[in-house]
């Protein structure tokens, strides 16, 4: 019994110091050395001070002269990413899809005459998986540029120019829709107007 209580403790020590300490060290290691950016969260740098992450969507919502996010059930804080798990039945999802509609098209309409609730991009009212995606639809953008454009002063041709600049294309080519990074198109868009 002895020997066996001996050999236990060793096997738990060893697969402890092993999987526990030695593997996640050469994984962060590994990570560091083929993608730094990557492994340090995607940041963005701007003046010598982290604005964000490339990973991490952001509420935009107090400045109207930049692009906004898609909805977040999280408010956007990363710590807590998750869905609403909200069914297509649900009297909750509805309203809360009502409502960003009706949002949407109040700071949208007057820029863009014609526009409907029908014309709204899904994901300018529907929440990600995740609460926090950093990334809407080009329709969106293209929506939205004629609000950033008349409140920027930028011409809105330079608008639609940094949106195509800032659109992240297909995984691999194949996967997903193409997207467009909010917060390094409103970097861009800051930038621009200086």
């Amino acid at each position: 019994m002895r020997k066996d209580l001996i050999s236990s403790v060793v096997a738990v020590v060893a697969l402890t110091a092993l999987i526990g300490l030695a593997y996640p060290l050469v994984v962060t290691g590994v990570g560091q050395v083929v993608f730094p950016g990557r492994a340090d969260g995607s940041r963005i740098i701007q003046d010598g001070k982290v604005v964000g992450s490339r990973l991490i969507g952001q509420d935009f919502g107090k400045d109207q002269d930049l692009f906004q996010s898609r909805p977040s059930s999280t408010d956007y804080d990363p710590a807590a990413t998750a869905f609403s798990n909200l069914g297509p039945n649900a009297e909750d999802l509805r309203a809360a899809i009502a409502a960003n509609a009706a949002a949407y098209l109040r700071r949208e309409r007057p820029f863009n005459r014609g526009l409907t609730r029908a014309g709204i991009p899904p994901d300018a009212v529907q929440t990600s998986a995740s609460g926090v995606d950093p990334h809407i639809s080009v329709r969106n953008a293209d929506l939205q540029a004629g609000r950033v454009a008349a409140r920027t002063g930028l011409p809105k041709a330079r608008v639609l120019a940094l949106v195509d600049a800032n659109t992240d294309d297909r995984a691999l080519g194949l996967f997903g829709e193409p997207g467009v990074n909010v917060l390094a198109l409103n970097l861009a868009i800051r930038k621009a107007r200086r």
